[in-house]
């Protein structure tokens, strides 16, 4: 197999209804493997064992950690999206940013013409820019 690098995100439960709602605002994107735990475990029936999916054409990996880890997300990794126009803008952040944590509010900070930096309601950060 050849060299690949993928993002990984390991989530504690949600990880299915995090990939769908990602789905749900990038075009082009689309699950091309998802595996769950069955009855009998070890981690709950339903939850993601493994998941490959795109976004946009950005591959990306998933998991549900069915064992609690003292760390989460981290802003300091995020999604950095670079939008085509201000309606795209406004309808990435305010999705993204709904039910999450607002690190820098949507403004212009010198370096382009609207920026916005949150953490969505799974813990994930998001770099959302026009240009």
């Amino acid at each position: 197999m050849p060299q690949s690098i993928s993002t990984f995100l390991m989530f504690e439960g949600r990880a299915e209804e995090a990939i769908r709602f990602y789905m749900s605002l990038f075009p082009d994107s689309e699950i091309v493997q998802m595996t769950k735990y069955g009855p009998g475990g070890p981690g709950p029936e339903g939850s993601v064992i493994h998941a490959i999916f795109t976004l946009n054409d950005h591959r990306v990996m998933a998991s549900d950690s069915f064992v609690h880890h003292a760390f989460s997300f981290t802003p300091s990794t995020s999604f950095f999206i670079q939008c085509a126009d201000a309606a795209e803008f406004e309808r990435l952040f305010a999705a993204l940013s709904g039910g999450g944590q607002l690190l820098m509010p949507p403004d212009n900070y010198g370096f382009s013409t609207r920026f916005g930096w949150c953490n969505d309601r799974f813990g994930v950060s998001w770099q959302v820019n026009l240009p």
